[in-house]
């Protein structure tokens, strides 16, 4: 028996799965959903952006420590430097009039009235960009970029969850926003489809994670800068590794796992400009403020051994079997329902504990399985998947991020900038209130005008949609005044907006 194309299933795989489909793609995909998707996982090295790629983490928070560095000389130097002069005073060559009465003021004449007028001053020069934000406008670029060439978009869908299950912000400072995007770069990509435990480490020790959960300043107690400088013990990083990124909350760490957790991790830092080793903007294991001896987390004790200690215990915590349920959650929670059916997730647990952990291995055990393709679309397109999906689905490769950048600023989910560690929400309500309901309205249409409309705007839908738009959606982009106002209207649908 022959069996043909399968177009609703391959408006699943792009919308619940992937970032949009792109003209022609829904027919490409339709033979097999499901393959198509697993011929991009495992296709290799397809996270990494190969093409012209941003400076590194290190070479990245270089180019902003020298930026500081002279404008601290410049300040200086302007602070030392002989104040300068009053201009002379010189008098005016107009006829002496009568003498002002007493009282009045005398402050020279304005330019255009009566008076010697005054020289027309140079236009000011254009302020250039700061380091940190020509480099962050440069990851966007690679990042969008990567996005909209993507042919599916499930590993990309894939490096954005990660990005925001380890969430660094570039709100807390000029550091995070040069260091961010080379994170993603470097941490998440090259791991996104290998061992979590290896992605794990990666995240923890890269210098945007460290400074983000400021690391840089944890001290054991017992160190020589703890016992002399009275510097102290700082229990972000491993809060924030045990409650968010492994076990997850009510998993059966206590107060004293984070803090004897935070002591294995002293010493894992950033090597600063002043730095006597390790290549600037690197990792650097300072071993005189690493707490000394033995540790005992979770009921396992490991042996003094440097940073080596820390990474014992990330490793551990990346098998664990609560580990393994808490990425399960996030993941069926993400890609398939916000309340994710327990057999589904146990299911992926236990694909997870078996395979060590490999990602690869747990996303085709989602891909294959039938309840993640039934479930309905209740899940309402984040953000990035609005704007990005809406710019594939008229093939717009815009120039310039700053429409991307503005779109998600006003969507509610600015790029790398989530409110706290716990990185934006998952779930459907918190991008379907009504006020982000209207800010997607507003920017449908803006995009409606922005981007390139097909000529026939029913064709544009059944490319995007195929048969799963109704009889309202279709009558409703028939009727539309223009092709402008069709697409904003189809960018609008709740076929497009929900997955």
């Amino acid at each position: 028996m022959t069996i043909g194309p399968d177009l609703a299933g391959a408006v699943t795989a792009f919308n619940r799965f992937g970032l949009g489909a792109r003209p022609g793609d829904l027919a490409a995909a339709a033979g097999d959903p499901r393959g198509f998707l697993l011929e991009e996982l495992w296709t290799a090295n397809v996270a990494l952006i190969r093409d012209r790629p941003p400076p590194s983490g290190p070479a990245a928070l270089q180019a902003y420590y020298l930026d500081q560095q002279r404008k601290r000389a410049e300040r200086m130097s302007m602070a030392m430097a002989p104040p300068k002069a009053p201009p002379p005073v010189v008098p005016s060559m107009a006829p002496l009039g009568p003498a002002p009465p007493e009282g009045a003021s005398m402050t020279p004449m304005a330019a255009g009235q009566s008076g010697a007028p005054r020289e027309a001053t140079p236009e000011s020069p254009k302020p250039q960009p700061q380091v940190e934000q020509a480099l962050f406008r440069a990851e966007a670029v690679a990042r969008l970029q990567k996005q909209l060439q993507a042919r599916l978009g499930l590993v990309e869908r894939l490096v954005a969850f990660w990005s925001n299950h380890f969430a660094v912000s570039v709100a807390k400072s000029a550091e995070l926003r040069a260091a961010a995007g080379p994170f993603e770069r470097e941490a998440i990509r090259p791991n996104v489809l290998g061992k979590f435990a290896a992605l794990l480490r990666a995240a923890e020790s890269h210098p945007a994670m460290i400074l983000y959960l400021d690391n840089q300043n944890s001290v054991g107690p017992n160190a020589p800068p703890g016992l002399f400088a009275g510097k102290g013990l700082n229990e972000n990083l491993a809060r924030e590794i045990l409650e968010l990124h492994t076990l997850g909350v009510g998993s059966g760490y206590t107060q004293a796992d984070v803090t004897e957790f935070a002591r294995i991790l002293t010493g894992w830092s950033v090597a600063g400009p002043e730095s006597e080793a390790g290549a600037i903007g690197s990792f650097l294991f300072k071993p005189n403020w690493h707490e000394p001896g033995q540790r005992t987390l979770l009921g396992k004790t490991y042996a003094e051994a440097g940073a080596e200690q820390g990474r014992a215990a990330l490793d551990d915590l990346a098998r664990h079997r609560a580990t393994a349920g808490h990425i399960a959650t996030k993941l069926v929670r993400h890609f398939v329902a916000d309340d994710p059916p327990a057999d589904l997730v146990d299911a992926l647990a236990v694909k997870f504990r078996d395979s060590d952990g490999d990602l690869a291995v747990v996303v085709s055990a989602l891909v294959a399985d039938d309840r993640a393709w039934r479930a309905k679309p209740t899940k309402i397109r984040s953000p990035l998947e609005f704007v990005v999906g809406a710019a594939r689905a008229t093939d717009y490769v815009p120039s310039d991020p700053g429409l991307y950048l503005q779109a998600l600023n006003l969507l509610g989910m600015p790029l790398w900038r989530p409110a706290g560690p716990n990185g934006f929400s998952d779930l459907s309500d918190a991008w379907s209130s009504p006020e982000g309901m209207k800010s997607r309205l507003d920017l449908a249409w803006f995009m409606g005008q922005r981007m390139h409309a097909p000529a026939d705007p029913l064709a544009a839908m059944k490319a995007v949609l195929g048969d799963t738009a109704s009889g309202e959606t279709s009558e409703a982009i028939a009727r539309a005044e223009s092709r402008e106002q069709a697409l904003a209207l189809l960018f609008m649908a709740p076929e497009f907006q929900r997955r």
